[in-house]
């Protein structure tokens, strides 16, 4: 009984067995190509918070440039191969500035933060007219939108600005200077159905000490009252951007044009200022 009642069952020290886990994988042994073509497959993040504290090896691969060429290789697409190609003829002066540039991902992305109010006036320099700014749900959809809702403006002008600083979002001069870099702007603005509004946009392109290199304004026509909730959509394109540009400066303004006590007023939303590649 004794030993019949110790008995193990069949396979139970094999499964054990297959349960040990195995020894971890030394990645230093890897060739140094190989080893760069893994690491690019790591989240940025990572490799600058942890990476470069696992060896004297990885921190000089973390804080080189070959790495981060790597990574950006990874993007086969047209768009990607463009970036690559100027990267590799207008490096950084300083190697962490192309780490930053992987780590902000800054090409085609959104640069306004917080473009449709869903953090309220956060990240918004602003002037209060009339009643003021507040963030309401969006009447109608606006396409593309991160976020249903917009900032509504009173019966006196409002105005609301934010200053883009391109190397914070992760540019270095020699590729801001170029030749090949062009800025969108967009920017969405509509009116309640019951009440009309007006609008105006400016955005200026700054050098270093604010001196302004290029600029575009917008002054459509008012909506007028009973509009169906409208929303238009004002763009540009700022194209073979000039040497010395470092912030993008946007500004909105907006009012109704009842003069009505609240937020009856321009309903603005979807703001937005992105760098490209020019294909040529």
């Amino acid at each position: 009984m004794g030993a019949s009642g110790s008995r193990r069952p069949p396979g139970t020290a094999r499964a054990r067995a297959r349960r040990e886990p195995e020894a971890a994988l030394d990645l230093s042994r890897l060739p140094p190509e190989l080893l760069l073509l893994v690491l690019s497959h790591v989240p940025p993040r990572w490799l600058l918070r942890s990476g470069r504290l696992v060896c004297r090896g990885w921190r000089a691969l973390v804080e080189g440039q070959a790495l981060w060429l790597q990574v950006l290789a990874r993007d086969r697409s047209a768009a990607g191969r463009a970036l690559l190609a100027l990267v590799r003829s207008h490096p950084p002066a300083a190697p962490a500035a192309l780490a930053r540039f992987c780590l902000r991902s800054p090409v085609g992305r959104n640069l306004i933060h917080n473009p449709c109010g869903q953090e309220g006036l956060l990240k918004w320099a602003v002037d209060h007219g009339g009643d003021g700014w507040v963030v309401e749900a969006n009447k109608t959809p606006v396409p593309g939108a991160p976020a249903q809702t917009c900032f509504v403006t009173s019966f006196s002008w409002c105005h609301k600005r934010q200053v883009v600083n391109l190397k914070e979002e992760g540019f270095w001069p020699e590729l801001l200077d170029s030749g090949r870099i062009e800025i969108v702007i967009s920017d969405w603005w509509g009116a309640r159905h019951d009440c009309g509004c007006q609008y105006k946009l400016i955005v200026q392109l700054w050098d270093a000490n604010q001196v302004i290199l290029g600029e575009f304004f917008a002054t459509p026509n008012p909506i007028e009252q009973w509009n169906n909730n409208a929303y238009l959509q004002v763009t540009h394109l700022f194209s073979n951007v000039e040497m010395g540009v470092r912030y993008v400066f946007f500004e909105h303004r907006g009012r109704d044009t009842q003069f009505w006590a609240g937020h009856y007023g321009a309903r603005i939303t979807n703001s937005s200022v992105i760098v490209r590649i020019s294909p040529s």
